[in-house]
């Protein structure tokens, strides 16, 4: 018979304890939870009540995360944390880790997000300025990391999230032969645009829920683990077309043309025209919009996280307001527009 979830959460529990301990030689310590995220991957917050061992002086607290193992991969969140930090970025160290239980110890880079600390008022354009120059300084260090590309079927694999669960399970629409086909058009145009840009390092979630207000090095960069070799604009369009908060146009396009210009400067193959450039976004935006409303609708219906259904609306505006610019992409938006009458 296979074990409740209650057995198995209490199962793992008592196994990152006992790991904890050895890790910290009977140091006392407190553990609380810090954070979930999308995936099934949780962290706590470690907190020494005393001086803590040596391999950890200076820290009043860690963070730790429990990834379970069948679910979750731990190998890739070292290597990029660790080319991360090559590139100066400011990822959390590893302090330890545990692969075959799905167990790291990290730094703590403490619980403002960039999100929260918007919301208490910090001036947006120093935090994402700092973004921007932490950005420009990974997609630097891309030419010698070994990381997977962002191929022609991941890029189809994360379009047919927008058919598959927004579409068909969501609003409930059965697709016409007529609409799959163009669904179908619009992908491999996509799909084309994307893998014609310079590839770099690409993050693939660069946005305020996993950037860090910290101190030091602005930045503190989280979730990471999915990094790729792909396409040098998308993560600007995670940055600055985010689903959790908005910005309008023409900040939008101010902290484009920064970015733009410091990655000229760093000699990264940025178009050379700004127009060009700003083209190449927008067509980003629209392959990762139409993934991030596809993985909204699926965390729902799948996983019951009902969480993201509010943040759908802001992206199927960015995707609208893309999609009216490009006559190749006016039959997405007539059909985005018949979803949304559909479900009046």
């Amino acid at each position: 018979m296979p074990k409740s979830p209650l057995a198995t959460d209490f199962s793992r529990k008592a196994a990152l304890t006992a790991w904890l301990d050895a890790q910290f030689g009977g140091a006392t310590y407190i553990m609380a939870p810090a954070s979930e995220d999308a995936s099934f991957r949780c962290y706590s917050r470690v907190v020494f009540q005393a001086s803590p061992p040596t391999p950890y002086a200076g820290k009043s607290s860690l963070i730790v995360m429990n990834a379970p193992p069948d679910k979750e991969d731990c190998r890739p969140f070292v290597k990029v944390a660790d080319l991360l930090r090559g590139c100066g970025v400011n990822a959390p160290k590893v302090y330890a880790q545990d692969l075959a239980q799905g167990f790291l110890l990290l730094d703590d880079l403490g619980d403002t997000t960039y999100q929260t600390a918007l919301e208490r008022g910090a001036e947006a354009r120093v935090l994402y300025l700092d973004a921007i120059a932490a950005l420009v300084a990974w997609q630097r260090g891309t030419e010698t990391q070994a990381l997977p590309a962002y191929d022609e079927a991941l890029l189809r694999r994360e379009l047919n999230l927008f058919s598959d669960w927004f579409v068909e399970k969501h609003c409930g629409h059965e697709l016409r032969d007529t609409e799959r086909a163009m669904l179908e058009r619009t992908f491999a145009l996509l799909i084309a645009a994307a893998r014609a840009q310079p590839q770099v390092f690409v993050h693939r979630d660069y946005h305020v829920r996993n950037l860090m207000d910290v101190a030091e090095n602005r930045p503190g960069v989280l979730d990471f683990q999915d990094a790729v070799v792909g396409p040098i604009t998308y993560d600007l369009v995670s940055l600055l077309r985010d689903a959790y908060v908005a910005w309008d146009e023409e900040q939008q396009l101010d902290w484009a043309i920064r970015y733009w210009e410091r990655a000229r400067a760093a000699g990264l193959p940025v178009a050379a025209r700004f127009d060009d450039f700003w083209r190449d976004f927008e067509w980003m935006g629209v392959q990762r919009h139409l993934k991030v409303v596809g993985i909204f609708a699926r965390l729902w219906h799948r996983d019951g996280k009902d969480a993201y259904l509010a943040d759908i609306p802001r992206v199927l505006g960015y995707l609208r307001h893309a999609c009216a610019r490009y006559i190749e992409l006016t039959p997405l938006l007539h059909f985005l527009d018949g979803l949304e009458r559909g479900r009046e």
